[in-house]
């Protein structure tokens, strides 16, 4: 490099240049030189290397070379070899003469330098996060590695602010504490986001792919993101709600993720029956039941257990009255525990119970509280109506009636009754 500047002082000479003009195209023409070199070595690398690496990340059966590709990642510290090869010639292109132009020279490499270097880091982290997504689908560390890339930020931008002032970063971050509370006040929110962020991965409460219910915020669907300063939410009407992720932490909210870990997911539904149908039952009616495969065990053991107590506390049978004995809508309870139970969507390990509940003026409640091995909300919502469009259609297979308001078309039917009688 030396004998290169000597020749081009020599030939500048030559053409009747004064020595100051000759020394400063001298520096001109070498630093000229050097950035095509530069030039010269990014195109190399990139043409070269970098489609080497990308053939070969396709061959290969990992995955984390392809988001190497995907994400650029040696496409930006390519860019720092030719930006350290600058700045190791500076010292040749500028002699004693030039310091000024050497130091502006130098100071403009440092900051590519640590510019480029902020770009190559953010990458490594948002690598890093993006293998860790794909490898675990549970706790999301999206927010924590934003936290890291702002701070990786703001040292770079205080370096870069020293390297152009000619001030010790360290000194500008000591200054910085002094003004942490307006600070604090400006990031407020991503300060909050940061906390909640943590508080929520610490303890499990959100993930992406979870279904959750926030009625104040209008969200009712799936987490598609969790980042520092919102969560996403896609409804299931498709559109995006955005919440504040303190919000989650101060707020109440409904996550469905142990419904969906779980081993079925609960009905837990009444239908109203009319008490003035509900009767004892008789022979014929009995007869009738006993045709009933589901629940035919059930009669005659229950038939077997109440003739016994009968007999064994001489309970006179010429009273209804008297004694114990069943009831429609005792065997109509009987008969849907025996169909939930035999319904192939039925989870069987989980609790399966029909119930009565208090009764009130719209009649007696029986509740199905059940759990289905199918826990995907259309084919869920599907079989739940399937159960109880059967038990509809049942119900006066047992002479038991359900409770119903009345409507328009009873009070016509009841005019045209009258008219009839009339």
């Amino acid at each position: 490099m030396n004998k290169l500047q000597e020749s081009i002082s020599g030939l500048l000479t030559d053409w009747g240049l004064k020595d100051g003009t000759g020394n400063w195209l001298d520096n001109v023409i070498i630093l000229l030189i050097v950035l095509l070199i530069a030039f010269l070595i990014d195109y190399v690398c990139r043409k070269v290397f970098l489609r080497l690496f990308a053939g070969i990340a396709k061959k290969t059966d990992t995955d984390w070379d392809d988001i190497v590709v995907e994400r650029k990642i040696l496409d930006k510290v390519i860019h720092l070899i030719p930006a350290i090869f600058v700045y190791m010639m500076l010292p040749l292109v500028f002699d004693q003469g030039t310091p000024v132009l050497y130091l502006l020279a130098k100071k403009i490499c440092i900051i590519y330098i640590i510019a480029i270097s902020l770009r190559f880091i953010n990458g490594l982290l948002s690598l890093g996060s993006d293998i860790y997504h794909r490898r675990n689908k549970g706790k999301s560390i999206k927010g924590f590695v934003q936290v890291v890339q702002v701070i990786v930020v703001s040292l770079g931008i205080i370096v870069i602010i020293g390297q152009l002032i000619g001030e010790d970063p360290t000194k500008l971050i000591a200054g910085l504490g002094a003004s942490a509370a307006i600070l604090s006040l400006v990031f407020k929110d991503t300060l909050m986001g940061f906390v909640a962020g943590i508080q929520l991965t610490a303890n499990d409460m959100l993930r992406p792919g979870d279904w959750i219910t926030m009625p104040k915020y209008q969200a009712d669907g799936d987490v598609i993101d969790v980042t520092l300063n919102a969560v996403k939410v896609r409804n299931f009407d498709n559109t995006i709600t955005t919440i504040p992720p303190y919000a989650l932490v101060s707020d109440s909210f409904q996550n469905w993720r142990g419904m969906s870990d779980s081993k079925g997911r609960r009905i837990k539904r009444s239908i109203s029956i009319d008490m003035n149908s509900v009767k004892f039952c008789t022979n014929e009616m009995l007869a009738k039941f006993r045709k009933i495969s589901l629940i035919t065990d059930y009669i005659d053991q229950k038939e077997k257990e109440l003739r016994e107590y009968n007999e064994e506390h001489q309970i006179d049978n010429s009273i209804i009255a008297n004694g114990r004995r069943q009831t429609n809508l005792g065997i109509f309870r009987a008969y849907i525990e025996s169909y939930l139970r035999h319904h192939p969507e039925v989870s069987k390990e989980l609790t399966c119970m029909v119930r009565q509940l208090q009764p009130t003026e719209t009649g007696i409640p029986l509740e199905l509280y059940v759990f289905l091995s199918e826990k995907r909300w259309i084919p869920y919502e599907s079989i739940q109506a399937d159960i109880f469009d059967h038990i509809l259609a049942v119900i006066s297979e047992f002479e038991l009636q359900p409770f119903q308001e009345i409507s328009g078309a009873d009070i016509r039917s009841l005019r045209m009754a009258g008219n009839n009688i009339v």
